[in-house]
């Protein structure tokens, strides 16, 4: 049975707290003084150690200055304000947690759910930074960087608390990668992760989906509607783009961060808020504050423990080890194991990667459609200078010729002319393929240019694969 020691010297306090813990099959101890405290300790080492800062004897970080007496005890502070200080102090004194005087039974439960020795998570913690040696990944994050090896001791050093990570970089980055490394490294991993992004949700129905609502509570509220928070209780939720939330929300979210407390949307009774709050944005936050788009009270309360992913191009020696990453993951769901030519490698790792994360497993997925062996070279890369059919617009090109005319070092990249009598659909491959090499093989742009969806740019390439597949079948039988 687990053992709780709770050290409080309001003896009416202490034996609330004696009485909830016991009845979740605790077996507990009360000291009421730093002095009894350590005879405690010292008696019987608890699984979890319930800490009042202010004791007749001293303060309850003293307790805490001998981490030997500790080591092996999960602490939460007790404390009668949740503010952005005793957030700030939790984490500083190494505590797990903290409960808000008079606590109440759920809140506690919710803490006594989620023990877990800090010798565990130390050992986790050890075996994910080995992998890093080993294996380049360490969770669901992948680098051997010194950049990445920052980020890892930082991970490392937050996750096991539960104070508010506020973490920055550009697009692309691998914010929410961090978040749920971050939630799986917890003691709520057993718990939802919920990722919510508040550029993605309409500003009429950000509050509902965020805090949910009453049925009958607006027009269309046909039945009750639980919330992100009620929804990811005893878990984690991540608010990405913070700084696309509507300023009026944002102050009931400050609320929520301030109170522990919220409130469906047509109610009138107030909710526990048991859920860890990580936030993202991929702009400069006191850049958004400055601008209006980010309240500064909200900026300080979210920005506890703040986390800067680095761009890509800052870590150019990750790239082949991601690219080959993303490469055994897509061969795996596609049946068919493919790999990298050196050139190839090289190429990625001459590239700026101006989208970041998400640009190189795009560009990844792409060279592995277009591949027409196991062999991936560099030509459907960014940066690759395949051929493109371009010439002069003024050019008069004979009426029989059946290919575009190749370009010549004085005319310009940004333009075809085909021959008459090209088909329309010879025409659009080339003008596709010649807009895709343009664009550096950036889907998206390719798409948004050309005017069709990236469905239909997808389905274009696959036929072209095809079509350059069977060809190849064709000259080898020849």
């Amino acid at each position: 049975m687990p053992h709780a020691l709770v050290v409080d010297d309001d003896v009416d306090s202490a034996a609330l707290m004696r009485d909830l813990i016991a009845g979740e099959n605790f077996t507990v101890a009360v000291a009421h003084t730093l002095r009894d405290a350590r005879r405690q300790l010292t008696l019987q080492e608890p699984d979890i150690l319930l800490l009042d800062l202010r004791l007749p004897d001293g303060n309850g970080m003293d307790l805490l200055s001998d981490p030997q007496l500790v080591a092996n005890s999960e602490v939460v502070l007790c404390t009668g304000h949740a503010n952005l200080e005793t957030s700030i102090q939790a984490l500083r004194l190494g505590a797990a947690d903290y409960l808000v005087k008079p606590v109440n039974l759920k809140q506690l439960q919710g803490v006594l759910s989620r023990i877990m020795k800090p010798a565990t998570l130390k050992a986790e913690v050890a075996n994910l930074t080995a992998q890093v040696a080993s294996s380049g990944h360490f969770g669901l994050l992948w680098g051997q960087s010194a950049a990445m090896h920052l980020i890892y001791d930082q991970i490392s050093r937050v996750a096991g608390t539960s104070v508010t990570v506020f973490i920055t970089g550009e697009s692309g980055t691998g914010k929410e990668v961090v978040a749920q490394t971050l939630h799986d490294l917890s003691r709520r991993r057993k718990r939802p992760f919920l990722a919510v992004n508040c550029g993605a949700i309409s500003p009429n129905l950000i509050e509902s989906e965020i805090f949910g609502h009453e049925k009958g509570s607006f027009t269309g509220a046909e039945r009750m509607h639980q919330g992100f928070f009620e929804r990811a209780s005893g878990g984690t939720l991540f608010l990405d783009e913070i700084t696309e939330m509507p300023l009026e929300l944002q102050v009931k979210l400050l609320r929520v961060l301030e109170t522990g407390r919220f409130m469906r949307v047509g109610s009138t009774t107030s909710q526990e808020a048991d859920v860890r709050i990580i936030a993202a944005t991929n702009r400069d936050p006191f850049q958004a504050v400055a601008a209006g788009r980010l309240r500064e009270d909200l900026l300080y309360r979210l920005n506890v423990f703040p986390l800067d992913l680095p761009p890509l191009r800052a870590r150019l020696d990750d790239v082949p080890l991601l690219a080959r990453h993303f490469l055994a993951a897509i061969g795996e769901q596609e049946g068919q194991p493919r790999r990298f030519a050196p050139a190839a490698l090289s190429r990625m790792g001459r590239y700026s990667w101006p989208g970041n994360v998400r640009e190189l497993r795009n560009a990844v997925q792409r060279a592995y459609v277009m591949a027409q062996g196991e062999l991936i070279d560099e030509n459907w890369l960014p940066g690759a200078e395949a051929a493109v059919p371009v010439v002069s617009r003024n050019a008069l090109v004979p009426v029989h010729a059946v290919e575009a005319v190749p370009a010549t070092a004085a005319e310009p990249l940004d333009s075809i002319t085909l021959p008459i009598g090209t088909s329309l659909a010879q025409a659009e491959k080339l003008l596709m393929l010649a807009t895709l090499r343009h664009y550096n093989h950036h889907k998206e742009r390719t798409a948004a240019t050309l005017g069709v969806s990236l469905k239909t740019l997808y389905n274009r390439l696959k036929e072209y694969e095809g079509e350059a597949g069977a060809a190849a079948d064709k000259r080898q039988a020849e």
